[in-house]
């Protein structure tokens, strides 16, 4: 991954409450992803879904059924 400078933090964003500075991420973040076209892809997020794509095996696939019940066999008596 890049090393990415710093953006200046808006004025009055340190006076929110977290709660507040969240709601604020949050809406610039559905800003931009109203446009999914336009979010870049970094390089690394393209080069895990290949090594996941690669080492895929559909025979070692599980239902999430069975995982599911082994989940519930395991923690059961949890």
């Amino acid at each position: 991954m890049s090393s990415v400078p710093p953006i200046p933090i808006p004025p009055g964003f340190d006076q929110l409450s977290k709660e507040e500075q969240i709601l604020y991420v949050q809406q610039l973040w559905d800003m931009i992803a109203a446009v999914p076209e336009e979010v870049p892809t970094p390089q690394w997020h393209l080069d895990l879904v290949r090594d996941r794509l690669n080492s895929y095996n559909p025979e070692q696939v599980v239902s999430w059924n069975e995982v599911k019940q082994q989940l519930l066999s395991k923690y059961r008596d949890c």
